[in-house]
């Protein structure tokens, strides 16, 4: 009997069986297990062909040490044929080509067959627009000359008990009813209830991605797996410590804390309301908290208790900064990973992120972050946006593992304005089809339920709130005034500075809060000339640096030292630190209230004191969010000053942040679905959903309508995504004696890109530079390559400050961090 190979060291008919088996476990999580496992068995259905298994067992003998091309006639090198036989497009065309096909299964064979042969590349597309015009590249695809697929030839030569297995599950009368039910639901729950409605079709597309990321997860899994047996033993496959265990050590926890005052108090009380709302339905929450109310522990409260009430996978958090997902990532180990139990070190919480060398690890870590391989993920809004949106197959990989889980979205007001539709229709998908629940944490609310529902909006009211009275919540958190300081034309820098030393005077502490580098360092020169002590924080400052800073400044604020720290809105996400008073300068009103959460923090007896300034000289035109929240809470301030009153007399009421949200999106609802192209004023959302602009465009140049189910550009959509604006390059800076030691090593390492210890601990000395500021830097020959092949690029240390970080210009002698 001829044996026919899927890789080296396993047989074909293991590899699909292996992968089915994986696929129906993680489509089950929703109830379609049976289109996984018919993935699973089809996807290198064309394996099968005899072109292929030559070139597979060529390239196995050429891979032997002992093999001798001279003795084998039949031998062909296989080099150059790898990536060229087409073996993806078999299983589709088997698929979509079977007679007497109800429509409901032609509509399903597409949604299969698009995973199917895009099981290498990523998501292709429905259709596909260039410079000259628009055409069914699906069907196209599926046309594809037998001759170059082998269908035939492979029908004929696989395994008998596959075949059958496969067309077991398509003889089932009730094969399509799954996928009927779940396209009704998808349609149900649209707004409009239209098949054929913008959000109706994206979650269809979304339904796609999450088959999709079924198959690749187990193929990948299955091949790596068999590759190295040894390895699969670490896996751990769902296997882990039980939510009662975690929960008990939340709780123990819990024990040891003291109510020190009034703020420890309400710091318990949230706590306590986020364990009561923990028996709640699957659903979407909001958790609407003031900044120091102590979300990070409430909410995880919230979530363990809800993933053991409902039986739920894992609990994902996602954060937006790779600065204080650290931060948040060792409080939840430090709990849930004790030192009394060693054997769960590593296997509770993993940290997956994006910083310099993420993607170097030990092979431990990668097992699991691969597919997110554990109970507790902390992930950024990044990684999360990608999984759901990105291009190629890696990030895709990691989509199931969203379905049946609780996600927790902390500081969800950094959410970029562009990814709302995108953001709010993925979440929907979540709660509505996939078993999920969704927690939205953050003092300033955003309203994503009140944009324009045609596009995608949260399906949110007052009792998707944890907390019980919001209102009450922040009036007795209230340890601030703001005052609004606003003047015409506006306060120079000098008289910024000026007023933050006043206060230092008045109340021993002062945090200036500013919305450009610049002016950080602007504000620290002019308050330094007073002989004050003044700190600088921003993210020209690597991580090491900011957390040596942060640790000289508490420890002077918790010594009644005089203080001035002027630092860019880094400082006002997560940055658990306590001023007596704060200076903003004007901003969005969240940043505002965000910035207040820094003063008077942890509730001291006298109230503290935050002032609004208007720069009179800034410069805001390429920060475009930033310059439009500055105009809004303009506006919003103006409403304040006619009538307190309305706003519970308190600027960052939730009233008033409501009111700001509203003038804020109603400003830039056009650019919230994701533009992309300007000519043919085309959006992500767009091209993800009905596709309008190429469906026309198809119709003009064909002088017919496509007669393809799914219109969506999936791979040209995923390529122009980019959740965060600007690329960034990472640098390496020798910041102190662990700064330099540390490039020494990388330096010498052999094999540096194997080095995951020490590209690790890269991240803590590394700066994000922009693209121009990297060219920069590289004119002056301020950039070198640890060493060479590598894209690991370290500064010269004259374009380092000890006070500023990074610099453009060789610094004075002074500032030199070796001087």
């Amino acid at each position: 009997m001829t044996i026919y190979i899927a890789h080296k060291n396993q047989e074909l008919h293991e590899h699909l069986e292996g992968v089915a088996e994986l696929a129906k476990i993680h489509a089950g999580k929703i109830g379609i297990e049976n289109y996984g496992e018919l993935l699973g068995l089809l996807h290198d259905f064309g394996k099968y062909s005899s072109e292929f298994q030559k070139y597979i067992s060529d390239a196995i003998k050429k891979g032997d040490p002992q093999f001798n091309p001279d003795e084998d006639e039949d031998f062909e090198d296989p080099a150059g044929k790898k990536g060229k036989i087409d073996h993806s497009t078999a299983g589709a065309q088997f698929l979509s080509c079977k007679n007497g096909m109800s429509n409901a299964h032609k509509i399903l064979a597409q949604f299969l067959s698009l995973c199917l042969v895009s099981h290498h590349s990523g998501l292709i597309n429905c259709l596909t627009t260039d410079n000259k015009g628009t055409w069914d590249s699906y069907s196209m695809r599926l046309s594809k000359d037998h001759e170059l697929t082998h269908v035939q030839d492979c029908v004929r030569n696989i395994d008998k008990h596959v075949l059958e297995r496969i067309n077991t599950i398509l003889a089932d009368e009730s094969f399509t009813k799954p996928f009927e039910e779940k396209c009704r639901n998808i349609v149900r729950t649209s707004p409009g209830k239209k098949p054929f409605s913008t959000v109706s079709q994206f979650q269809l597309g979304l339904l796609v991605r999450f088959l999709f990321s079924v198959l690749i997860d187990a193929d990948r899994q299955d091949t790596a797996d068999s590759e190295k047996p040894k390895t699969a033993k670490h896996r751990q496959q769902g296997n882990y410590r039980s939510w009662n265990e975690m929960i008990e050590r939340l709780e123990n926890k819990y024990k040891t804390f003291d109510t020190k005052n009034p703020v420890d108090e309400i710091r318990n009380e949230v706590s306590m309301h986020c364990l009561l709302a923990a028996q709640r339905p699957k659903g979407l929450f909001t958790l609407t908290v003031p900044t120091g109310g102590g979300k990070t522990l409430a909410s995880l409260r919230f979530a363990l208790g809800h993933a053991e009430k409902h039986l739920m996978d894992r609990i994902i958090y996602v954060i937006p900064f790779t600065s204080i997902i650290d931060q948040n990532a060792q409080v939840v180990r430090e709990i849930l990973e004790p030192k009394e139990c060693p054997e769960d070190t590593g296997k509770i919480v993993l940290e997956h992120h994006s910083n310099i060398g993420a993607d170097v690890q030990s092979w431990k870590e990668k097992l699991l972050t691969e597919n997110w391989d554990a109970p507790i993920v902390l992930t950024t809004m990044v990684q999360f946006l990608e999984a759901v949106f990105g291009a190629g197959t890696r990030g895709a990989r990691r989509m199931h593992q969203l379905a049946n889980a609780v996600i927790i979205f902390d500081e969800i007001q950094t959410l970029p304005v562009k990814c709302v539709h995108l953001f709010n229709n993925a979440i929907n998908f979540l709660v509505d089809h996939s078993e999920s629940s969704v927690v939205l944490c953050t003092a300033t609310q955003p309203l994503l339920g009140l944009v324009d529902e045609r596009k995608g909006a949260l399906k949110l009211s007052e009792k998707n709130e944890l907390m019980p009275d919001v209102g009450k919540l922040f009036v007795d958190l209230k340890r601030v005034h703001v005052h609004d300081c606003r003047k015409s034309p506006g306060w120079t820098y000098p008289e910024i500075a000026a007023l933050a030393v006043e206060q230092v005077a008045k109340s021993g502490s002062c945090l200036v809060v500013v919305n450009i580098k610049k002016t950080a360092r602007i504000i620290f020169e002019e308050a330094e000339k007073e002989g004050l002590e003044v700190f600088h924080l921003s993210t020209g400052m690597c991580p090491a640096h900011r957390k040596k800073v942060l640790k000289m400044i508490r420890q002077k604020l918790d010594d009644y030292e005089p203080i001035l720290c002027a630092s860019t809105q880094l400082i006002e996400a997560g940055v658990d630190i306590d001023f007596r008073s704060v200076i903003r300068m004007l901003a969005g009103l969240d940043s505002i209230a965000q910035a207040a959460g820094r003063c008077n923090r942890h509730g001291g007896p006298e109230i503290g004191n935050v002032f609004i300034v208007n720069p009179a000289d800034e410069k805001l035109d390429p920060l475009k969010d930033i310059a439009v929240g500055k105009e809004k809470a303009n506006r919003v301030l103006d409403d304040y000053k006619s009538d307190e009153s309305k706003f519970d007399n308190d600027i960052i009421s939730p009233k008033m942040l409501k009111w700001y949200y509203q003038n804020y999106f109603y400003d830039r609802k056009d650019v919230m679905d994701y533009p992309v192209d300007a000519n043919r004023n085309d959006t992500l959302l767009n091209m993800l959903s009905c596709n309008s602009l190429a469906v026309t465009d198809f119709r003009r140049t064909n002088g017919t309508m496509p007669v393809i189910n799914l219109c969506q550009s999936f791979m040209t959509a995923a390529k122009l995504f980019k959740s965060i604006d600007a690329p960034t390059q990472s640098v390496i800076v020798r910041y102190g004696d662990e700064g330099r030691e540390l490039v020494n090593q990388l330096c010498s390492a052999f094999e540096v890109d194997k080095q995951y210890h020490l590209i690790k601990k890269a991240q803590q000395y590394s700066v994000n530079l922009f693209p121009y500021e990297f060219e920069k830097l590289a004119e002056q020959y301020a950039l070198h390559r640890v060493q060479e092949g590598t894209e690991i690029f370290y500064l010269d240390d004259r374009y380092y400050s000890e006070q500023f970080g990074i610099s453009m210009e060789p610094v004075g002698k002074e500032e030199f961090i070796n001087a």
